[in-house]
């Protein structure tokens, strides 16, 4: 009885310890719910079959998650370590599938964060070149999300006057491992500044496998899956 206990409070020690390593990867989360498949045996031996992860308003790198549905299989950790009270790592590359979804509110919040705001500049002054030489800055103010396509309003700070941005882009899935961003519009005060069909190409890189992607109005979806490097 006693060396079952024992067991038991290792392995509610490791739980806690995944709990907590799951906290550390985002700077903000709303509601999570945990469930570790796997058997006492299993988790002392730091080999975990399976872990399934839902969570909602999560922020990640600056990324305002609406919900997070996910599975993780076959993990290794360095559970000798965690029992001395270091912090967990992940041992071997870790497969996560499962499904992602922003609201357009989330979104815009997300366009502040350097991941998504460099895309979206990088893009523009791909297409805008004139702009990227006079422009000190861009404010990425908010997203539309709607069928297929997003609206985004931002400013273009130059030398001597702000400068209002709409831009209308598609975004389309042309592969699990690369995205068509087209078309392009971008207009200002009601000018056209671009028109193009032929768009950017975004390579995701191997780590990331996505599906299926969906633009709906108020919402964008994406289901695949990502390889969580140690």
């Amino acid at each position: 009885m006693l060396k079952k206990k024992k067991f038991k409070l290792v392995t509610n020690v490791l739980a806690a310890a995944i709990k907590l390593w799951l906290r550390t990867q985002v700077s903000h989360i709303g509601q999570l719910k945990l469930d570790i498949q796997a058997g006492d045996r299993q988790l002392l031996s730091g080999c975990i079959p399976s872990v399934s992860i839902v969570a909602q308003d999560a922020i990640y790198q600056g990324l305002h998650l609406s919900f997070v549905d996910l599975l993780a299989k076959n993990i290794s950790i360095n559970v000798g370590s965690v029992l001395k009270g270091q912090q967990l790592q992940l041992l071997e590359k870790v497969p996560v599938i499962g499904e992602l979804s922003q609201l357009q509110e989330d979104l815009s919040a997300s366009l502040s964060s350097t991941l998504l705001s460099t895309a979206l500049t990088d893009i523009l002054f791909k297409f805008l070149p004139d702009y990227s030489t006079n422009s000190k800055s861009t404010s990425w103010d908010r997203v539309e999300i709607q069928e297929n396509q997003l609206v985004i309003s931002a400013t273009m700070n130059q030398e001597n006057n702000s400068q209002p941005l709409d831009i209308c882009i598609g975004l389309n899935l042309l592969s699990p491992h690369e995205l068509l961003v087209a078309p392009i519009l971008v207009t200002s005060n009601t000018k056209t500044l671009l028109a193009s069909s032929d768009g950017e190409y975004l390579n995701l890189g191997s780590d990331v496998e996505i599906q299926d992607l969906q633009l709906l109005p108020g919402k964008i979806i994406f289901r695949g899956m990502i390889y969580v490097n140690p």
